[in-house]
């Protein structure tokens, strides 16, 4: 007789993983307990050494489906006489240098959905049933380890018929800490304005899916937080909503009641099918159909050749949607920048303004989190918006041993932790601007590492000087790294791809600290092991008026014609004679008028030049619009290749003949999709030419400008016929909600710049 102690790390908290461990260690005739611990589960079996060993080897073999082994150490006990095995009391106990792990949210699983559809079951049209592979984690959880007792579901005591699942080993809701049912969970209710209450339970849901159906905006407290709802084909609907959350023209997310709903308005590919089915379940960005407009409000997505389409993910919205019966507008629950609302009371003061009616529910949400958002690009998927479903599950990065906590950029903010070699990357929050987003900020920089049970030993901030976040840092009192914004964002890319130098480093992006007055985002890095450099950037221009020109894709067309004729350049007929002649004078004489080498700040000029978007209403509106064109031409219209050049050391790609030759076509007639295809071509072949100069066989794309998928998937394949290896983000966003990745890994591993 043997006795062996293990103790895991990992995803082993709310995922079934005692419950697999007492039935493996049961048919083994194993005694002993398994129990979670504060950073994983500690188990020991006792008996014969062969079924040890058998034990062992089929413990990873045939886990859980979202379960996940971070590390395991085993070490032989004295054998105690033990020859049943239980399940045991969870305890506080740390097993290790590692961080506990916290399950994401998960999607409604088939068994429960069956469920609530069948008329004989008890959990019939219950909105919140769930099980061992499914429901609420992250979003409950108070503190680890992860039992019941530390969730906002310790509020709702089990009934007898609950606890006889919860205590049967065979059944799917053994030790399912969010186990509910009509007698003892969590209920729905319909409010008014007021806050008065129309209905509740089944009855409530019924009266918000007429509701919507007669063309009322819904307020729905959902998993995460709370999304405002209204019919996806009703144009007056939707028009409300979007004066009433002040986004003019951003596109919105849309909910439909099945798959064959989603086909009908957009092209499906297999990856994107497996996706919208996923336990994660997210918001998953697709191809719109020809036609697809007539099915749909024009206000949902103006401009825009996308669906951002997503499956019911709980049982809620799938009873919703089953009784409304059509698709649905999905949009957070919030006001421009703030952040999504998780508290019924508060929904009704930020939201009240906006809803007709708000269906909610008496579970609190512990930790807000909003849809994530992914694009399949080349037949991969990556994410866009990392939160419900993906967030904060573990992102191995091996030189992240001591604790360390990264609090990412001002825009697309989203919190990292990490320690033991383990990266939790937080969901997204949103921009720094507003008071409620930095107090949301605040509370995340707080619960992350208290949550995973990391005391940080340095704190990662962005270089830039007047980042909420950066300003933030210093209040800790803890050293802080202030990491170079486009740095950060490579970073990100290689730990995602678990990647050491040497490598190249593409970061395109609007905005970056340059700590030289220049704003950057065409950026070229030479990254290797303990060192890196700037090794090429793009040409910069003036941006007349400074921030202005974020919003006014005018601005920076004005300031690309300049650096190209200078005095000479064109008039830009979008400004009025006056105001032309106040930003020609900035340009002339160099003031408010800040040099940018930026990508996106480039491709608002095209946007411009073109005729797509003048005016931005939201961030990326005018690259989207390029990239859109682009995948409307039916040719390419050829355009002058960026020169490459070099400036005290650096490469410098001059796109100027090319954007010269784009204002030329533009003149004679030629037709804005065909040159913004051309210029996609231009930039995917400039970005090669770097790479050869510089001599790196594996070349990173990161930052917001390779979120188009167009500029990717062509720089993926000339950089692959050219005899480079190209690496991408996958789930570290490629944008500035992965900022905070790669400055964690720059705190464990500072890298030294190399000057020119």
């Amino acid at each position: 007789m043997k006795r062996v102690r293990l103790d895991v790390t990992g995803a082993v908290q709310g995922v079934g993983f005692r419950p697999f461990v007492w039935r493996l260690a049961s048919t083994e005739g194993l005694g002993g307990f398994v129990r979670n611990t504060g950073d994983g589960v500690a188990i020991e079996i006792e008996g014969d050494g062969e079924a040890i060993g058998r034990f062992l080897r089929r413990l990873e073999a045939e886990m859980p489906p979202h379960a996940a082994i971070g590390g395991r150490r085993a070490a032989p006990v004295a054998p105690s006489g033990a020859r049943d095995f239980v399940v045991a009391p969870s305890t506080p106990e740390s097993v290790g240098a590692g961080a506990g792990v916290v399950m994401a949210d998960l999607a409604t699983c088939a068994d429960c959905l069956r469920e609530i559809m069948d008329p004989a079951d008890r959990r019939h049209r219950y909105p919140f049933t769930s099980c061992v592979n499914c429901g609420p984690r992250y979003s409950i959880v108070e503190a680890l380890p992860y039992d019941r007792a530390r969730t906002t579901m310790r509020l709702f005591p089990m009934c007898a018929a609950c606890r006889a699942e919860y205590e049967d080993p065979a059944c799917r809701r053994f030790r399912a800490e969010p186990i509910a049912c009509p007698e003892c969970g969590p209920a729905l209710a319909l409010w008014d304005r007021a806050g008065q209450v129309i209905a509740a339970r089944t009855a409530a849901l019924e009266a918000a899916a007429e509701a919507v159906r007669r063309g009322m905006i819904l307020a729905l407290k959902g998993l995460g937080g709370f999304q405002l709802l209204a019919d996806a084909a009703n144009e007056d609907a939707v028009r409300r909503l979007r004066a009433g959350k002040g986004r003019p023209r951003k596109p919105f997310a849309l909910m439909f009641p099945s798959l064959a709903a989603v086909e009908g308005v957009a092209r499906v590919g297999e990856a994107e099918r497996i996706l919208l089915a996923s336990p994660e379940a997210p918001i998953v960005l697709l191809r719109a159909r020809p036609g697809a407009e007539s099915a749909l409000a024009a206000s949902v997505a103006p401009g825009n050749s996308c669906v951002g389409a997503m499956l019911p993910y709980t049982p809620l919205h799938h009873l919703l949607l089953k009784e409304i019966g059509f698709a649905v507008v999905a949009s957070s629950g919030n006001r421009g920048d703030e952040p999504i609302v998780t508290d019924e009371g508060e929904a009704r003061e930020r939201l009240g303004g906006i809803a007709d009616f708000f269906l909610v529910h008496d579970r609190p949400i512990r930790h807000a989190v909003d849809d994530s958002v992914v694009r399949v690009m080349g037949g991969r998927e990556v994410v866009l918006r990392r939160a419900r479903g993906y967030a904060p599950l573990p992102i191995a990065c091996a030189s992240v041993t001591a604790p360390v906590l990264a609090l990412g950029g001002q825009q697309k903010s989203a919190v990292a932790t990490g320690r033991g070699g383990q990266l939790f990357l937080g969901p997204h929050i949103g921009e720094l601007s507003s008071s409620g987003a930095r107090a949301a900020f605040a509370r995340a920089a707080n619960d992350l590492p208290r949550l995973h049970g990391i005391a940080p030993a340095r704190v990662a901030a962005d270089l830039h000087p007047d980042y909420h976040s950066t300003r933030m840092a210093g209040s800790f009192g803890l050293p802080v790294a202030r990491v170079p914004h486009h740095l950060a964002h490579v970073l990100g890319g290689m730990i995602d791809n678990e990647l050491t130098g040497p490598v190249l480093g593409v970061a395109w992006d609007g905005t970056g600290y340059g700590g030289d007055g220049t704003i950057r985002g065409g950026e070229f890095l030479a990254v290797d092991e303990t060192s890196f450099r700037r090794a090429a950037s793009l040409h910069p221009f003036r941006l007349p008026g400074g921030e202005a020109a974020v919003r006014e894709p005018r601005r920076s067309a004005m300031g690309a014609l300049h650096a190209i004729f200078g005095d000479d350049a064109p008039a830009m007929n979008t400004f009025a004679p006056a105001e032309r002649a106040v930003l020609a004078t900035m340009l002339r004489r160099g003031v408010n008028a800040p040099l940018a080498s930026s990508a996106g700040r480039l491709f608002d000029a095209v946007a411009s030049l073109l005729d797509l978007c003048q005016v931005a209403s939201f961030e990326g509106e005018a690259a989207m619009a390029v990239e859109f064109a682009a995948g409307r031409a039916d040719r390419v219209e050829p355009l002058p290749p960026a020169a490459i050049c070099e400036e005290a050391g650096l490469l410098v790609v001059d796109w100027r003949p090319m954007v010269a030759g784009l204002a030329e076509g533009r003149a004679r007639g030629a037709a804005a999709e065909e040159l913004a295809a051309g210029v996609h071509e231009g930039l995917a072949a400039a970005i090669v030419d770097v790479a050869k100069r510089v001599g790196r066989e594996r070349v990173v794309l990161s930052g917001g400008c390779f979120q188009n998928a167009l500029l990717a998937e062509l720089t993926i394949e000339r950089l692959r016929k050219a005899g480079f290896v190209p690496f991408r983000h996958r789930r570290i966003p490629p944008n500035d909600g992965g900022l905070a990745a790669g400055q964690a890994l720059f705190a464990a591993r500072p890298l030294i710049e190399e000057k020119m």
